[in-house]
């Protein structure tokens, strides 16, 4: 049989497949919420390695590493900012971008602040108020640093015996969100009522702080005022209140004022003393809301039981996230450095609080811990450039609080450096003199004249 001839067939073509550009989920996650047209207000001179953007990044990725050593999260964080943006000319060195981040941190930490503070505000939707209020809970905790001579002499120390330099800082919550609202940072001397004091004008209208009795006094309480703030406090055995003033048209059983000595020009701080039971004895609270309608004693006890959210919030910062002790042995530089730490764990809370309502779940529920444990993953991913990560956000809707009940305690049997601080004790509240319904009665006249 003769053989057929095969057709000689023409090569084919190879078609050009176009590779999609490499983009991970963290790019997105985090260009979100501090996008590239936020730092566009700052100029930057050509051929500089270290603009705004970069400094931020490089700051906020560090706050996540899980590098033991400041080296270490500058080398590993400057790997992968370069593999997210391989067109960015980084510096080398740790040094290079700690100048550059000291001098862009006093125009980056309020705008950053208030840029966050706009989208927690757009986020919370129905959240945003708890019991009828924009509540703010507000509590100082303290940061370890290490004993330099730097650190020594300029950061103080203000704890315990042989305990070294430390900072401290002060942190509004939002209650609705469980999401930081602001903060301020001191050495560790500083006061923590003078910090909210700062704070206050950037506060909502009408919003409510809840604290703690370490923020008291007649000087503060004014301010509170003056800002047209309201606020539920607790008070301790170091508060002289008064009853049966008259200063106020409709005084009420529980009504007491605040009036020391030395203020006796001044008006008296009308508040309403609230009693709740803690365990075996008894918790004092004092708020100027005199209308029970618009504060209930239901709606009291529940926003302060939810003021321990930002006790959590230390826990998560110095526990989750490894910032009990900062790094730096100066003390600009441990400054910058916490303060990233919190901007970093504010954002952390941002990206995980959106994912959560996404999924019409309570943002209280979000899990630091699970939130952190994502995000390094991804960071790990974003290092090798094999895995876009694209499934980031959606993961995060998951980091919440395991939802079990726990039936035993969590508590270490026996921790060396557990506090054992007594409770506040109870206010020492006494009737008005006849001496002081006197000088009340010529001071409201003096007003109303």
């Amino acid at each position: 049989m003769a053989r057929r001839r095969r057709k000689r067939q023409a090569p084919r073509r190879r078609q050009r497949h176009t590779r999609a550009s490499y983009r991970h989920g963290l790019k997105d996650a985090i260009g979100k919420w501090l996008p590239g047209q936020f730092f566009s207000h700052w100029p930057v001179v050509a051929g500089s390695k270290w603009s705004p953007q970069r400094v931020v990044w490089v700051a906020l990725l560090m706050a996540w590493s899980a590098e033991q050593t400041l080296q270490a999260r500058f080398a590993e964080t400057r790997d992968l900012v370069r593999s997210l943006f391989p067109k960015w000319s980084l510096g080398k060195s740790y040094t290079g971008w700690f100048e550059a981040q000291l001098k862009w941190l006093t125009p980056l930490r309020p705008a950053s602040g208030k840029r966050l503070r706009q989208q927690l505000q757009t986020l919370a939707g129905r959240h945003w108020q708890r019991e009828g209020w924009c509540a703010f809970a507000a509590d100082g905790s303290r940061v370890e640093c290490p004993r330099t001579e730097a650190n020594e002499g300029a950061l103080k120390c203000a704890g315990r015996k042989k305990t070294g330099p430390q900072l401290f800082v002060t942190t509004l919550l939002h209650m609705g969100t469980g999401v930081p609202w602001d903060f301020r940072i001191g050495p560790g001397t500083a006061s923590e009522r003078r910090h909210l004091e700062e704070m206050l004008p950037d506060l909502p209208p009408q919003s409510l702080v809840v604290a703690d009795a370490g923020f008291t006094g007649y000087e503060f309480y004014r301010r509170i005022l003056a800002a047209k703030q309201s606020f539920l406090l607790r008070v301790g055995s170091n508060v002289h209140l008064l009853r049966q003033l008259g200063y106020i048209e409709q005084e009420g059983r529980d009504t007491v004022y605040l009036w020391p000595e030395r203020n006796c020009n001044e008006p008296p701080v009308a508040l309403r003393l609230i009693e709740r039971s803690a365990g075996k004895k008894k918790m004092y609270l004092v708020t100027n809301v005199l209308d029970k309608k618009a504060l209930s004693e239901k709606s009291v006890a529940v926003l302060y039981e939810m003021r321990w959210g930002v006790e959590v919030f230390y826990r998560s910062l110095k526990q989750t996230l490894e910032k009990r002790r900062m790094l730096s042995r100066t003390p600009e530089a441990a400054k910058c450095e916490l303060t990233w730490a919190l901007l970093g764990l504010w954002l952390l809370g941002l990206m995980s609080v959106e994912a959560i309502l996404a999924h019409g779940r309570d943002p209280l529920l979000w899990s630091a811990a699970k939130a952190r444990d994502r995000v390094r993953r991804s960071l790990r991913r974003a290092l090798t450039r094999r895995h876009p990560d694209r499934g980031l956000a959606r993961d995060l809707a998951w980091a919440m609080k395991d939802g079990y009940v726990r039936h035993g305690s969590k508590k270490s049997r026996d921790w060396p450096h557990k506090k054992t601080e007594l409770p506040p004790g109870e206010p020492k509240i006494q009737a008005a003199t006849a001496g002081q319904l006197r000088a009340a009665q010529r001071l409201k006249a003096k007003q109303a004249a």
